[in-house]
């Protein structure tokens, strides 16, 4: 089944538009892509006589008139995100490649406590919401945050899109400022946009982020955005599952998303979700529309935030026009008849897996001794890696013997088809 596909702005949207199901416009392709759209495991079948489940990313259109598409599409895939040491921060060449770029501090976070007559999520909102800016680009519109400084703000990747100038603003009062587009991260859906100095206003704090991997099913969240152009709408809600997986920008995938039912409709994309302490933990990103095939479909209480351990990695190096390199097999894969490990349908010429002796037909049955249970195992522990490791895989060949390929991984292509 096609993984599913994103609304975006911008020449995505016309793109999308032409294709009402499957991979744009084409019938689907019954192999999975390791490295692009299925790893992860297929997300629950709609109801007999529903129409499927649609993603879309929640980010606005421009001021009317405008178009959106979604494409339909079920099955989530493969190699995203993940946090500290799987990232090489660089070029190709190895003798300008940086060290990796120190992490953001992920602070403790301690439950508001609200005065006499007033809620959490309104203590939250009135220290939270002055440094949530919209963010305008030719082609549509999102939201933003600062962090770390007066001067960056962190937002999707899908948001600025390949704008290398921004309009934010601050409130709607606030003044328009013309903002430079630091880098972006299409595998997390990522990017840093960098004020002016002293263009933020006093109240305008930077916020803090928390350690993500501390989350659970069930905390309360609230996010913060500009959904269809309402600035700075809060919404309210609880933590509905972990580690989800969701396509990105370059037909990869972010693999660790955090899952909510806080209402987040287009034109949060890029806001910060927030837990009890006023401490962000996602970067509000994507939403399931509930089938709608008119574009105009709105939350339905799912909803999908990078966690904010990707962004404590992913900010830093972006802000500093660094590049973020992972780890590449280079395979296309299908689960295994036995129901256990995941057959290779291709590898990619030239890539690290044919390179390593892969062929088609094998079945992968564990990676440096970790069993593949189910192929998005695969992806996991991809992304536990950096260009240049090695690992061990041991498959079963279609003549029945099994053996051990040493690999070198490689460094993942900017997109995958």
């Amino acid at each position: 089944m096609p993984s599913p596909r994103h609304l975006w702005s911008g020449p995505w949207r016309d793109e999308l538009s032409k294709a009402p199901s499957g991979r744009r416009g084409d019938a689907p392709d019954p192999d999975v892509e390791e490295d692009a759209a299925a790893e992860a495991p297929t997300r629950a079948q709609p109801a007999v006589g529903a129409a499927p489940p649609r993603v879309a990313v929640a980010d606005a259109p421009p001021p009317p008139p405008y178009r959106r598409a979604i494409v339909a599409g079920l099955v989530a895939g493969t190699v995203g995100v993940i946090a500290a040491g799987g990232y090489l921060i660089g070029t190709h060449d190895d003798r300008h490649r940086a060290s990796t770029t120190a992490a953001l501090p992920a602070l403790p976070s301690t439950p508001i406590k609200p005065k006499a007559g007033e809620s959490r999520a309104t203590k939250i909102y009135a220290l939270a919401s002055p440094a949530v800016v919209s963010i305008r680009t030719g082609t549509g519109e999102g939201t933003g945050f600062l962090v770390k400084d007066r001067q960056t703000i962190a937002t999707n990747a899908h948001v600025v899109d390949n704008a290398k100038t921004v309009t934010v603003r601050f409130g709607p009062t606030g003044r328009d400022i013309t903002a430079e587009v630091k880098g972006t991260d299409p595998s997390s859906d990522l990017a840093v946009v960098k004020l002016p100095a002293g263009s933020a206003p006093a109240d305008a704090k930077p916020l803090q982020l928390a350690d993500s991997s501390a989350v659970r099913v069930g905390d309360q969240v609230v996010a913060i955005g500009n959904p269809f152009g309402l600035d700075r709408t809060l919404t309210e809600g609880i933590i509905s599952g972990l580690a989800r997986a969701i396509p990105a920008p370059n037909n990869y995938e972010i693999d660790d998303a955090l899952q909510t039912d806080a209402a987040i409709n287009p034109g949060n994309s890029g806001g910060p979700l927030l837990d009890t302490g006023g401490k962000v933990i996602g970067v509000n990103s994507q939403i399931e529309t509930g089938g709608s095939s008119s574009g105009q479909g709105g939350n339905i209480g799912i909803g999908f935030a990078v966690t904010s351990n990707t962004v404590r990695q992913v900010i830093p190096a972006l802000a500093k026009g660094k590049r973020i390199d992972r780890a590449w097999l280079g395979i296309t894969s299908q689960p295994s008849a036995s129901g256990t490990g995941a057959t290779l349908t291709q590898t990619t010429p030239g890539g690290p897996a044919e390179a390593g002796g892969l062929v088609s037909g094998d079945v992968i049955l564990s990676i440096d001794g970790d069993q593949i249970r189910e192929f998005s195992d695969i992806s996991r522990i991809v992304n536990a890696h950096q260009p240049g490791d090695k690992i061990t895989v041991k498959v079963r060949r279609d003549t029945g013997e099994v053996v051990d390929r040493t690999i070198t991984l490689g460094v993942r292509p900017a997109t995958t088809p």
